[in-house]
Formats: C-alpha cells, sequence, structure tokens
C-alpha cells in the first residue's frame, strides 16, 4: 500500500513539473518570438471548504493561465489546474486521504484572420452554452460547484482540433457571434477529448444588455447522440443585478439552471463595504427518463436550490459562501451542503517591458 500511494504522489508530482516547465516554455517562447509583445500571467488560487453529511472536505486549488501574444495576429494562450483534496476516510476509520490532480485546462493557439474571424488551434474548451468557457474559472464562478447541467454538451469539456470565432455583424443596436468545431477523439491524459463537431451563435442586445443564444453538439463516437441547448443573460444597466441561464438536453435527460446575483449601488456604490457584499440565488433541475444511457451526467431526477453570500474584498480577493439544499431521487436523497473558500484572482506581465 505504501509504495503504491508513493508511486501515485510521484507521478502527480511528474504532471505538476510538465505542465510547470510547458507553462514557462510558452512565456520563454513568445519571448523570443516578439520581444515587444509581453505574455501575460493570470489566473486564480483559492482554498475551499465543503461539509455534506457530518462530513468535510478540504481542498486548495491554483488555476494558473498564460496569454502570449506572437506578433499582431497571432496568440497562445493556456490555462492548467492544480488540485489537492483532502477528505475524511470512509467507514470509521480516522484520518484523511489524499488526492493530488494536475493537467491543462487548454492549451490553443489563436490566430486573427480578420475582424469577424478568429482560427483556434489545439486543446480548447467547448463554447457549449455558457458556463463551460466563460463561467468555470475559480476567479468568477459565485458558486464552488458548477451546475449539474455542465457536462451536457461538453463531455470531457474540451475538444482537440480547431475552431472558428467571431462576429457575423456588429451593430449599434445588435450583434451576432458564433463558435463551430470539430474535435478529435484523445485518450491523452492532459488533452482528452471526445469526436464531436457543433456550434454555437448568439444575440447581443447592448441597449438592454440582453443576450441570447442556442447551442448544438453532435458527438460522433461511440453511441452517437445530439446535444442542444439554449443560455440568456441579463445584465441591466446601472442596477448591479445579474441574471444568468442555460437549458440543455439530450436523448436521456434535460436540464436547466437559472442564478442571479446582486450588488448594490446604494450607500457609496459597489467599492463601499457595504456595497461589496453580494447575495447570489441559483436554482437548477435535471430529469431523465428510463432509457437513458451512461453519459457521464447525474441519471436520477434531481433539485437544488442554492443560496449563496459573497463578499468582494479589496485587490480581487473574494470570500464565497453558500448553502445547497438538494432533493434528489437517488440513494443519497435528500440533504444539504455547506461550501465555504476564499479566492485571490493574480494579473502581471510576464517580464518588464522593453522602453521604445
Amino acid at each position: 500500500m505504501r509504495h503504491s500511494r508513493l508511486r501515485t504522489d510521484f507521478s502527480s508530482l511528474t504532471r505538476l513539473a510538465r505542465v510547470t516547465v510547458c507553462i514557462l516554455v510558452i512565456a520563454r517562447a513568445a519571448q523570443f518570438a516578439a520581444a515587444q509583445d509581453t505574455p501575460l500571467i493570470s489566473g486564480g488560487v483559492g482554498f475551499y471548504s465543503s461539509t455534506s453529511g457530518g462530513s468535510t472536505a478540504v481542498y486548495p486549488i491554483a488555476d494558473p493561465l498564460i496569454a502570449a501574444p506572437l506578433g499582431k495576429s497571432f496568440l497562445v494562450e493556456s490555462r492548467a489546474t492544480l488540485f489537492e483534496y483532502f477528505s475524511p476516510n470512509g467507514g470509521g476509520q480516522p484520518g484523511y486521504s489524499h488526492i493530488h490532480f494536475a493537467s491543462f485546462s487548454y492549451l490553443q493557439g489563436e490566430y486573427l484572420a480578420t475582424p469577424h474571424l478568429t482560427v483556434v488551434g489545439g486543446s480548447f474548451l467547448l463554447p457549449f452554452n455558457t458556463y463551460n468557457d466563460r463561467l468555470s474559472p475559480i476567479w468568477i464562478s459565485n458558486f464552488q460547484d458548477g451546475p449539474l447541467i455542465s457536462s451536457i454538451g461538453t463531455g470531457t469539456g474540451t475538444g482537440l482540433g480547431g475552431m472558428l470565432s467571431g462576429s457575423a455583424v456588429s451593430t449599434s443596436k445588435y450583434s451576432i457571434s458564433y463558435n463551430a468545431w470539430f474535435s478529435a477523439r484523445s485518450g491523452n491524459y492532459y488533452f482528452n477529448s471526445q469526436r464531436s463537431s457543433g456550434g454555437r451563435a448568439y444575440v447581443y442586445l447592448p441597449e438592454s444588455r440582453l443576450e441570447i443564444g442556442a447551442s448544438y453538439d453532435r458527438l460522433l463516437q461511440g453511441t452517437q447522440m445530439n446535444f442542444v441547448g439554449a443560455h440568456v443573460w441579463w445584465e441591466p444597466k446601472d442596477t448591479g443585478f445579474r441574471l444568468r441561464s442555460e437549458y440543455a438536453r439530450d436523448v436521456h435527460e434535460q436540464g436547466y439552471w437559472i442564478e442571479a446575483d446582486y450588488r448594490t449601488l446604494a450607500f457609496g456604490g459597489p467599492d463601499r463595504w457595504t456595497g461589496r457584499f453580494e447575495p447570489v440565488f441559483r436554482i437548477q433541475q435535471t430529469s431523465t427518463n428510463n432509457a437513458r444511457a451512461n453519459n457521464g451526467s447525474l441519471g436520477v431526477d434531481t433539485l437544488h436550490a442554492d443560496f449563496g453570500l459573497d463578499y468582494n474584498l479589496p485587490h480581487n480577493t473574494r470570500i464565497v459562501t453558500s448553502y445547497t439544499r438538494q432533493a434528489s431521487n437517488s440513494s443519497a436523497g435528500n440533504g444539504n451542503i455547506w461550501e465555504t473558500g476564499i479566492v485571490y484572482r493574480f494579473l502581471f506581465p510576464a517580464w518588464k517591458e522593453k522602453s521604445q
């Protein structure tokens, strides 16, 4: 058992070293390729705890990101995840179990072909609906846990292949944007993906600050199936209120989530101590049918009501707290989940820019 544990730790440390070296290589290559364009090191670090059924787990996490421009038209971008998880041993045994995790979230190259077209190649976040590519970073998300339907239409979460993105039309009244991708199948530890193709289109109305979109994904391996999704975002101007929502379905299950958060603009604005409080609420539900196959999601009818209260400290630091009431048809039944954490967002240049 001890030798097995040592092998697991060594393997995780090796993956961590590889991820770190790759990020440093990207930054160094960018320095030689285009010294006038300084790469940015960004990301977040956090420390979380989660209590469910009287058992508390803790997990520190780091999500470093690098964006390295190569001239005016090329950009290399990558994000990694470094994760440690400590949870109590089951069966009444004393002590904690420990899990390491280190891998890339994505590693992609981007070419700005025209003002309306960006060509992306490599390992990229699948832009099905909005959570996976917009809200999943720890310094953005309001809750520690992602939505129940986050795996519908995204599979492993990343694609390995190519993607076209851009704004098809943009006026003062509206804009229409798009994504279209093809992903190959890959079992690589760092770049795991499924063979699929799909796209997303959405319209944004700047006067009402309303975005409405639809997504489609076709799984092209194993049991082929279609995934469809829709999203609505609304951020009324000068209110401090945000509403985000998604719906997704496949042949076996469907679900939705609706999330709202608010920061008061009264009493001196959002940078006063009163305006730094951010109450959050999310309702989400999934339903399945009896013919459901194993596609990596819940497999039971589930209803979650999530209540959160975040506090936005100065210097890009946030305290996030939440309470979840879970209602499920699974053997787990109903339950309460309490979560707390602190997240710090960092951003700095990889090196000092040279004076002209």
